[in-house]
């Protein structure tokens, strides 16, 4: 009988190794045979089918919207002195404690507390849920923005809405599975918020334009023909087949073929989904289109609406202006009362079309803010800085526990201090909203399987009905 020495063993676990990798490329090839963005099965029986998320680029102030803080108003202005700094991103020199400029009230059954600002959300509080327990890593916008979207703070991972698509493909193979709906400026690290990293590229996110034509020449001149392009795709595809056999190792061709067929595609069914106007007055009236202050925000997310309506699996929203150092009253405020009425009227009607039920709405930034401030720290000027122990996320529908407050925060909202969690745990909850696990959904890539969390993590449960 032979011995089974150390090398053996090791040589052996390479050989598995590399079987496990082959199979996975095995398993990519066919799915890409049946075609990149082809609905896939969940791993279990999911509540969610499409999410509209929300970004606050920024960091909005939990203190300020979501979580208000009492102890705050007697501590108003008075010098902040304490060993240890809160996470900001400005802690040297004289600090003083900031109260909220804003008026709260309970609202629904559910009696959630929010800023009196949001008068038409309030009417919906019993279908939010409110998770006060989630805490970043970072307190620079660009690499917390990289963080929440993506699960990496330095950037050139898979955004979550890459992820789901590669889990789950899309209901609509005529629209893209994934778009991005930002602001005229980017957000701060760019477009690497929605990328695909190390996906395949027909994961990557789809950003429409902020201004003017949501998507540029979408339509051909007029003497272009359907079958004058469809010779032309003929051609181009020949071509790019046969590059393709002598350069098999070249992934992004496949995926930019892809990209022309779907570009096609999207020519006959996009100007339909994009057209606003196709809705009646009165429900374009409901998401603020007519009122300048809500229009832009409003436009989106009737579009998401309408996106999502139509099969595609995951819509984002960028709004921007909520990094308030200073004039937090008159920053924050204008911003609440721009996305109130639209973020209302989004879930009333995904409600009343019978969508909120498996469509998960997220409204969330990158990190929150802190209860003290050491910039213009005078009664009408003041702000916060960054914190990335507290912050706010507000969910609904998909599967989410709802007209419910999830953790909290310290007395000054400085600190998440029950149901404590890190980001890298909601994005597992997601995604086991939509019926996927993080431990399985992975791809092969640098010599090792990846998955979204980086390292693993655990479901919420509390945030789950």
């Amino acid at each position: 009988m032979n011995a089974f020495t150390r090398r053996d063993f090791l040589y052996g676990l390479g050989l598995g190794l590399g079987t496990v990798a082959f199979d996975a490329l095995l398993r990519d090839e066919a799915l890409a045979d049946a075609g990149p963005l082809a609905v896939k099965p969940p791993h279990r029986s999911p509540r969610a089918k499409a999410c509209i998320m929300l970004f606050m680029e920024g960091g909005p102030s939990h203190i300020d919207t979501f979580d208000p803080k009492p102890k705050l108003d007697a501590l108003h202005l008075k010098e902040f002195i304490r060993e240890d700094t809160f996470a900001s991103a400005m802690a040297s020199g004289r600090r003083y404690y900031i109260k909220s400029p804003f008026q709260f009230r309970q609202c629904g059954q559910s009696g959630l507390w929010m800023n009196t600002l949001f008068e038409r959300l309030g009417e919906q509080a019993d279908d939010l849920c409110v998770y006060h327990g989630l805490q970043a890593d970072s307190i620079n916008h660009p690499t917390a923005c990289f963080h929440m979207n993506t699960g990496n703070r330095f950037g050139g991972d898979p955004a979550l809405g890459s992820w789901v698509t590669y889990g789950l493909g899309s209901a609509n193979q005529n629209l893209p599975g994934f778009v991005v709906l930002p602001e005229l400026h980017y957000p701060q690290g760019g477009a690497a918020n929605w990328s695909n990293g190390f996906l395949p590229g027909h994961y990557q996110g789809t950003a429409l334009r902020g201004q003017g034509p949501p998507i540029l020449d979408m339509r051909p001149p007029a003497h272009v023909t359907r079958e004058v392009q469809r010779r032309n795709l003929d051609l181009l595809a020949r071509l790019n087949a046969e590059h393709q056999t002598q350069h098999p190792q070249h992934a992004a061709l496949a995926a930019r073929m892809e990209a022309y067929e779907l570009a096609f595609r999207m020519q006959m069914e996009v100007p339909g989904v994009l057209e606003l106007t196709r809705e009646t007055a009165a429900t374009q009236s409901m998401y603020g289109l007519d009122n300048p202050a809500t229009a832009d925000i409003g436009r989106k997310c009737l579009l998401a609406r309408r996106l999502v309506e139509q099969g595609v699996r995951f819509v984002q929203i960028y709004v921007g202006g909520w990094d308030s150092h200073d004039y937090i009253a008159k920053a924050h405020g204008r911003r609440i009362r721009a996305i109130d009425k639209p973020l209302a009227a989004l879930l009333r009607d995904l409600k009343q079309r019978s969508l909120l039920e498996d469509t998960l709405v997220v409204w969330g930034g990158e990190f929150g803010r802190t209860p003290d401030n050491g910039l213009r720290a005078q009664a009408k000027a003041a702000g916060r800085d960054h914190n990335r122990d507290a912050m706010a996320l507000v969910m609904a529908g998909g599967g989410v526990k709802a007209g419910t407050a999830v953790g909290a925060t310290d007395e000054l909202g400085a600190t998440a201090i029950e149901r404590v969690r890190p980001i890298r745990d909601l994005h597992v909850t997601l995604l086991h909203l939509f019926g996927l696990d993080d431990n399985k959904l992975t791809f092969f890539h640098g010599g090792r399987f990846k998955q979204l969390s980086q390292t693993g993590g655990e479901v919420i449960e509390d945030l789950l009905a």
